[in-house]
């Protein structure tokens, strides 16, 4: 990774974007009114934000709960740690690829951006697929449902995901979704607090890691670093083979998602090359510490028969093994659950944003509707599908496998856009007819292992595991044919969008983006006529 002094071209932001220039039949167009998009210096976030956007939803559930399964999936304590450096090691890669993306097109949007920039045709269909997985599956139920079982853990009671926990899991998305919309400062000033906060708890469990290590806790001492490598074979932990160790690097990974949470906000930071350069390897530096002695700690107190078979209480059952049942211990998972809600607060901000300008390119239906920022200059609408699709997963799967199923199945479908973001930037390097310049680079090995860690994700599911098929409760297979149908589903709704429409309705919404020189964006909504054949 390397960053030069070049001046970017910030992909000319005066010229229209998505304008009919391509389509010859725009007789009879009639135009909406237009909206605007323009941020008081006091309302964007600087290098601090930026830092605890990314940590927060960095930090969610993943470090309190994750450790569980990745070790139950390897059943090995030195292969658990050495899988979690990985997973900071590709956070990196992931990092360089979209910082190289994020200096050139400074723009709110992530992905969405860099799909665009390579995948030109056919239009807006690298969009749609990204849209379906970021509508239909990114929502924030399960850090709203580990706020949910954390602070019933810190009064007492051990609930799974009964309805207790899912009703303060809906409280808690609601509360977030609410405050981004209608006090939007108070909303950054939260999760810049709560940012602070998850840090504290990380570095509190680091420090009590290292005095369990020194032999001051309540339980004898698990042994769990004798023959640190050995894969251990027994009742809810042990395995190993591909499968396992692919499906334990992709929750992994989960849990260090978030790193690209700036790329999504752009144009709501201030200098915004200059900020997210600066805070993005900062932020993902020290988690990713954070996270591999978080883990050392948990080996240090917490047995393997007991660690594996822990879920999402990993970090309560650490604190009653360090601090026995005092109140103290009772009150530290309640500061979780704090973590989870600055979580959700991040995840909330930020893919509001990405909804916002998926509606700004007029892909969804009513799209000037959940593109505008009434009442209060915030995406309140676009948040609101957020909250709705977050709730009927919090809602409608039962119980057990089944809602675990749907509440993983982000990250896999999140293996093929990077892999795709990825190649489109080797391309993009490789041929010189594209003239593209950026103030970071990324070196060519970087991109390609970037690349082939995304494909192994991707592909290594569709291979069956060792022993049953029907592990978690249904054969395996159907995880990797979800993931990948939910893409599909993406291709079948631009073709739906572009070509059934428009043919039957006899006109197509084209949504019209052009920026000022003082950098306000516009967004105009055309109704254009559609000569049929």
């Amino acid at each position: 990774m390397a960053a030069d002094t070049k001046d970017t071209p910030v992909a000319k932001l005066g010229h229209h974007v998505g304008s009919s220039e391509e389509d010859p039949h725009t007789d009879n167009e009639s135009t909406i009114d237009a909206q605007k998009y323009s941020y008081t210096d006091d309302r964007k976030i600087g290098i601090t934000g930026s830092v605890f956007l990314i940590l927060n939803k960095m930090i969610g559930t993943g470090i309190f709960s994750t450790p569980s399964s990745i070790f139950a999936a390897t059943g090995s304590v030195g292969i658990s740690l050495m899988l979690w450096v990985i997973g900071g090691l590709l956070t990196f890669f992931g990092l360089s690829v979209f910082m190289e993306f994020g200096l050139a097109i400074p723009r709110s949007g992530g992905e969405k951006n860099y799909l665009e920039r390579v995948y030109r045709h056919p239009r807006y269909l690298a969009t749609c697929v990204l849209a379906s997985q970021m509508i239909l599956l990114g929502f924030s139920s399960g850090n709203s449902l580990a706020f949910g079982r954390y602070i019933l853990f810190a009064s007492g009671k051990e609930i799974p995901d009964g309805w207790a926990a899912r009703g303060i899991a809906i409280a808690c998305v609601t509360f977030s979704v609410l405050l981004h919309s209608t006090a939007p400062k108070w909303g950054i000033r939260l999760f810049n607090v709560l940012g602070v906060f998850k840090v504290v708890i990380l570095l509190f469990i680091v420090f009590s890691g290292f005095a369990a290590l020194a032999g001051h806790r309540r339980v004898p001492n698990p042994h769990n670093f004798d023959h640190a490598f050995r894969i251990e074979t027994g009742d809810g932990y042990g395995g190993g083979g591909a499968y396992a160790y692919s499906n334990a690097l992709l929750n992994i990974i989960y849990s260090y998602k978030g790193w690209e949470n700036a790329n999504y906000v752009l144009s709501e930071l201030k200098h915004p090359q200059k900020t997210l350069s600066i805070a993005a390897p900062l932020a993902i530096g020290g988690t990713t510490i954070l996270y591999i002695l978080a883990n050392v700690a948990y080996f240090a107190a917490i047995p393997k028969s007991e660690l594996a078979k822990s879920e999402v209480i990993v970090a309560g059952l650490f604190f009653r093994n360090i601090f026995g049942q005092s109140a103290a211990a009772r009150s530290l998972p309640a500061f979780v659950a704090l973590s989870n809600l600055g979580n959700v607060l991040a995840v909330s901000f930020a893919h509001a944003r990405l909804n916002q300008e998926l509606a700004k390119e007029g892909l969804l239906p009513f799209s000037r509707f959940w593109a505008s920022n009434r009442p209060f200059n915030a995406p309140a609408a676009a948040l609101f599908i957020h909250w709705i699709v977050t709730v009927i997963v919090l809602v409608a799967p039962p119980a057990g496998p089944a809602y675990n199923f749907i509440v993983n199945l982000y990250t896999y479908p999140g293996a093929w856009i990077n892999a795709f973001v990825t190649a489109g930037l080797i391309y993009l390097q490789w041929t010189k007819k594209e003239n593209w310049t950026s103030p970071w680079h990324t070196y060519l090995p970087i991109s390609i292992l970037y690349f082939l860690s995304n494909v192994f994700l991707a592909l290594v599911p569709f291979i069956p595991p060792e022993g049953s098929w029907n592990a978690d409760g249904y054969p395996y297979y159907v995880f990797p044919v979800v993931g990948v149908g939910v893409l599909i589903l993406g291709g079948v709704y631009w073709t739906f969008w572009t070509k059934v429409l428009p043919r039957f309705g006899g006109y197509k919404i084209v949504a019209e983006r052009t920026f000022d020189e003082a950098g306000t964006e516009v967004v105009r909504y055309r109704k254009v006529s559609v000569k049929k054949d």
